[in-house]
C-alpha cells in the first residue's frame, strides 16, 4: 500500500504540474485551433481534468493486470502514454498534431511495454515479503516512473521557443502586454513569429523605437507581420487586431515593407505604422532610407526613441555626405569608445565578444554583429 501510495503521489504531481505550469499555453493554441476557436482551454480546469482521467486510466489499468510490488509503477505507462500524445503538438502540422510518427511509436513502446508487464507476472509470485525488501520495491518502482517520465518529456513539445511564442499569444489575449514581452526575454532564442508577437507588444505600448533591439530578432524585416504565406503566422490572436493598430488590412499578399508604405501613401496608416516602417529599415540595415525617412515622422532632437537616435549617430559617422545629421554628446562619446574598443581587439572573435558584453542591446552591435 505504502509503494501505491507513493506512486500515485509522484505521477499525479508529475502530471499535473507538466500540465498546468509547461503546457498549458501549448493546449491552450492546440484547443483553439482544432476547435476552429469555439472552445478555449482553461489552465485549472484542464490541468485538473486530464489529471483525474489519467488516473482512472491507472486505476482501471491496475485492475486488469493486478501488478504489485516492484512493478507497480509499470501501470502508469498507458497514462504516461496519453500524456505523451496529448503534449507533442506540433508546431509544423496544420492541424496541431503530427500523428505519423505516432502511428508506429504506439505500437512500438505497447508492445515493449506488454513484454515488460509479461515478465512482472510471472516473478509476481516469487518477490519477497520480507520488511528489508521495501526500501528495494519502492526505488525500482521510483526508477519505473523516471523512465516513463523522461519519455514523456522527451516526446511531448518542449520546444522553448515555440513555448514563448504561445505564451505570448495567450498573453496578448488578456491584454497583459508586460507579460508577452517578459516570456522568454532572457533566452537568446527567437523566430519569426516570436519578433513579430514582441514588435506588436512593444508597438502597442509605445515603446518601438525605444526598445526593440534589446530583443534577439530575425534579420529580416519579412518576419514584422503576418502578410504573406512565407510570413509568420499568428495561431490564436486575432491578426485583424494588429492590421487595426496599423491601419488597414492587406487586400493582397505583400511584403512588410511593401504594404507599410502603401498604407503611409495611402493615408490608411495609423501612427504605429511609421514606427513599424523605420524599425524595417532598422532590422535591414537599411541606414540610408531609415535617414531619408525619419525626418517625416520625428524631429531629430534628443526626444526621438533611443534605437532611432543610436541608428542615426551611426548614419553620420559612416557617411561623408548624410542626408540627415544628427549629434548627441553623450552618444557620440560612447561611439568613440565603440570604435576604440573594436580597434583595441585582436581578432574578430576577441571584439564580437568584447562587443556583446557591453553593448548588446545596443543598435550598434546589432548593425555589426547580428546573423545576416
Amino acid at each position: 500500500m505504502t509503494v501505491k501510495a507513493v506512486c500515485t503521489i509522484v505521477s499525479l504531481a508529475f502530471i499535473f504540474l507538466w500540465l498546468y505550469c509547461f503546457q498549458s499555453d501549448v493546449l491552450y493554441v492546440a484547443q483553439h485551433i482544432l476547435s476552429g476557436g469555439h472552445t478555449h482551454y482553461n489552465r485549472v480546469v484542464g490541468a485538473v481534468l486530464i489529471t483525474a482521467l489519467l488516473w482512472l486510466v491507472q486505476a482501471l489499468t491496475f485492475r486488469i493486470l493486478r501488478l504489485r510490488k516492484r512493478s507497480h509503477a509499470l501501470t502508469w505507462f498507458p497514462s504516461m502514454l496519453l500524456l505523451a500524445v496529448l503534449t507533442s503538438v506540433s508546431p509544423d502540422s496544420a492541424n496541431c498534431y503530427n500523428l505519423s510518427i505516432w502511428m508506429w511509436l504506439i505500437p512500438l513502446t505497447v508492445l515493449i511495454w506488454g513484454g515488460a508487464v509479461w515478465v512482472a507476472r510471472l516473478f509476481q509470485p516469487y518477490e519477497p515479503d520480507r520488511r528489508g525488501a521495501f526500501v528495494r520495491c519502492l526505488w525500482i518502482n521510483l526508477l519505473i516512473l523516471a523512465l516513463l517520465m523522461a519519455g514523456v518529456a522527451a516526446s511531448s513539445n518542449t520546444n522553448a521557443v515555440y513555448h514563448f511564442r504561445a505564451h505570448a499569444e495567450v498573453a496578448l489575449l488578456d491584454g497583459d502586454f508586460d507579460e508577452a514581452l517578459r516570456v522568454g526575454s532572457r533566452s537568446l532564442e527567437t523566430d519569426d513569429g516570436l519578433m513579430m508577437l514582441r514588435m506588436y507588444a512593444l508597438s502597442r505600448q509605445g515603446l518601438l523605437g525605444e526598445r526593440l533591439f534589446e530583443y534577439p530578432l530575425v534579420p529580416s524585416s519579412h518576419a514584422m507581420l503576418p502578410t504573406g504565406e512565407s510570413s509568420p503566422q499568428m495561431q490564436v490572436y486575432p491578426v485583424d487586431s494588429l492590421y487595426r493598430h496599423l491601419g488597414a488590412i492587406p487586400r493582397r499578399p505583400m511584403t512588410p515593407m511593401a504594404y507599410l508604405q502603401t498604407i503611409l501613401r495611402s493615408r490608411q496608416a495609423k501612427p504605429a505604422a511609421a514606427d513599424y516602417l523605420l524599425c524595417g529599415y532598422l532590422i535591414d540595415r537599411d541606414l540610408d532610407a531609415f535617414a531619408r525617412t525619419v525626418s517625416q515622422f520625428y524631429t531629430l532632437n534628443d526626444s526621438m526613441p533611443r534605437y532611432y537616435r543610436e541608428a542615426l549617430i551611426l548614419y553620420t559617422h559612416k557617411r561623408s555626405q548624410p542626408v540627415a545629421v544628427y549629434h548627441d554628446t553623450v552618444l557620440d562619446e560612447d561611439y568613440d569608445d565603440w570604435q576604440k574598443m573594436k580597434a583595441a581587439c585582436a581578432t574578430d572573435t576577441e571584439r564580437k565578444g568584447m562587443a556583446l558584453e557591453n553593448y548588446a542591446d545596443s543598435y550598434w552591435y546589432y548593425y555589426e554583429y547580428a546573423s545576416r
